[in-house]
């Protein structure tokens, strides 16, 4: 992706969180007080001065009279704070200025290209209220980008399956709540319904979860600022000490959490049902309902959509930072910052041609080998030398058309046997590899298998070819199954992406292998002898091209790489050396695997 630095913020009711990325793929998030989540509320000092984020909330503690929790909730109209008229545009302002601010530092310099994340059921009077907020706030014109519509591209760019066609829910739950559902056109995500609840979020349990503490004294700000810190910390611990103002303390259990959660996301389910219901669909129609927000980690959340729809949610990767993600065009990576998508996801036609030209590949060599086998004895002393490099390359296209229908093969088994497993991504690409691995392997040594049977020799040897050069492409799939599972981290471009190997190494070297098997065994007429070395050369030649295109991607290198290489594989090609230039290429697959680990999984770039 080419162009210049991006921004996208995310200003929620409670909360505003912000997404940079670079041209060449990397993202970061954009920390305010050393926090990639800043509280969306204001505080207006006497000289009309506006304190935001963290520090608002501690200007709270001492003067609650000058302090506005969510001032978007105020939008087009004018407050009077303290006897100040302060309108709501200025203190939503204030905020986006200080992100892009810090923004700015992160990336050397004032970012010009700014998106802002609304919601779905903003008008045109709303979203116009939000460019004037961003005007005042320095950031020029920037792009709106509708919510779920920026979830749904995240999604997709994290290797979620959603043909054109497909029907989704998006139920956002922050401060309160947005259910959107969506269709995927030809050109996009089109939004079908939309209903919001603003009492049916965070904030309300927050309320119920201060009563159910403190009864119904009131505790100011602080103690709403300790409530809420406590409701997050439940999230790890199965009980809390928060302080109260008084001095005192109380124990906040997640049992106290359950029962201040459940009738506010009872409504979340119910909006949910009324807004599958306004898109004239069931349940039933949709692909998949995706939670995102703050307060869609809270267990209770996917668990009352459940008993309202029969439909088991996933709450996305990273639910806080999702809208942004998607806002800025940038895929979800580690945790904390790292490499992100600024790719695109993998087209279609390249996904259908990166499972089906090795597919194709690996059966066509498996019938070489068996047809070209070298006999010589007469009965009973009859031997056969079959082509060992074919029978392994065979094996290794076989491993890399699977892996290529990862993501694919992990969808299939999170809709036919959904689970708390398959609810998250992370839980989907991890069974899909693992069902790739296996499948590969055993594709392999059915390979060995019917060619021992159908040439009578022992497995073994057949076993250990078909075997041997797939291993350390198995064990580096395996690593990223674990990746997905336990580090929950998603590669820029999604898992789709990371999973699909060159095709154009596996078209090079699949031609490579068969002409040198040609060469060594076809019928050496007299006047055919020239064009029959040649192709063993010419094959030879293919496969050190394909070995390299696996290894290298400027093609600056590879010429300078791939020439060296062609020339030592097209010199070594005889009889008996298929062997040979099998392993070269298998480990040069298990290199690219290495590397695409390693850079897209394991190392996370610096920021310029």
């Amino acid at each position: 992706m080419s162009g210049p630095v991006r921004l996208a913020i995310d200003y929620g009711a409670t909360s505003t969180v912000a997404v940079l990325a670079w041209p060449d793929g990397r993202w970061v998030p954009v920390a305010v007080d050393g926090n990639p989540v800043m509280p969306s509320a204001a505080w207006v000092a006497e000289n009309s001065g506006v304190w935001t984020g963290q520090q608002a909330w501690q200007a709270a503690a001492r003067q609650p009279h000058r302090f506005v929790a969510a001032p978007e909730r105020f939008a087009e109209q004018t407050l009077t704070v303290d006897g100040q008229q302060v309108e709501a545009t200025t203190l939503v302002a204030a905020t986006l200025r200080r992100v892009a601010e810090h923004a700015g530092q992160v990336a050397g310099g004032p970012v010009e290209d700014v998106r802002l994340v609304v919601p779905a059921g903003w008008g045109p009077r709303r979203r116009t209220w939000m460019r004037h907020a961003a005007h005042r706030a320095g950031l020029g014109q920037p792009h709106l980008v509708e919510a779920p519509v920026a979830v749904a591209d995240h999604l997709v760019a994290s290797g979620e399956q959603m043909p054109v066609g497909a029907y989704l829910a998006v139920v956002d739950i922050g401060g309160g709540a947005e259910v959107t559902v969506l269709r995927r056109g030809p050109s996009g995500f089109e939004v079908l319904a939309t209903l919001a609840d603003p009492d049916a979020g965070g904030d309300a349990i927050d309320r119920a979860l201060a009563t159910a503490l403190a009864g119904e004294a009131e505790g100011g700000w602080a103690w709403v600022a300790s409530v809420r810190a406590a409701k997050e910390a439940l999230a790890q611990h199965t009980a809390i000490t928060v302080p109260q103002t008084d001095g005192t303390a109380v124990v906040a259990t997640t049992m106290a959490l359950e029962q201040a959660a459940r009738p506010v996301l009872d409504r979340v389910g119910q909006l949910t049902c009324e807004a599958v219901a306004a898109a004239e669909l069931t349940p039933a129609d949709l692909t998949g309902v995706y939670l995102v927000g703050g307060t869609a980690r809270l267990p209770q959340a996917a668990t009352m959509i459940t008993e309202r729809t029969g439909l088991i949610p996933q709450v996305a990767l990273d639910p806080t930072l999702a809208a942004a993600h998607g806002a800025v065009g940038a895929s979800p990576a580690a945790a904390g910052g790292g490499d992100v998508g600024g790719q695109e996801p993998v087209p279609q036609v390249r996904r259908v041609l990166g499972i089906a030209v090795p597919g194709f590949a690996s059966l066509i060599l498996i019938t070489q080998m068996l047809l070209t086998v070298t006999r010589g004895g007469v009965y009973p002393l009859e031997w056969a030398e079959p082509a060992w490099g074919l029978l392994a390359m065979a094996a290794v296209f076989a491993v890399i058309a699977c892996l290529s229908a990862g993501t694919i093969l992990g969808s299939l088994a999170a809709a036919h046997n959904p689970g708390p497993t398959t609810q998250s991504l992370a839980g989907t690409v991890s069974i899909g590899i693992l069902s790739a691995v296996s499948l590969g392997a055993a594709t392999a040594s059915l390979y060995a298998v019917v060619a021992a049977q159908y040439l009578k020799m022992p497995v073994g040897p057949f076993l250990r070819w078909a075997l041997y050069p797939v291993a350390p492409i198995v064990a580096l799939a395996l690593i990223a199954a674990v990746v997905a599972a336990r580090q929950r981290r998603t590669p820029p471009g999604g898992w789709s992406a990371l999973l699909a190997f060159p095709t154009s190494s596996v078209l090079t070297a699949a031609i490579g292998i068969g002409l040198v098997q040609y060469s060594n065994t076809a019928a050496r007429w007299p006047d055919m002898l020239v064009w029959i070395d040649l192709a063993g050369r010419v094959g030879g030649l293919l496969l050190g091209v394909g070995t390299v295109l696996a290894l290298v991607r400027p093609w600056a290198l590879r010429l300078v790489l791939g020439a060296p290489l062609a020339v030592i594989t097209a010199a070594i090609t005889a009889p008996r050396i298929t062997g040979t230039l099998a392993g070269i290429y298998a480990t040069a697959v298990a290199g690219w695997w290495v590397y695409r680990l390693w850079t897209r999984l394991v190392r996370a770039p610096a920021t310029p």
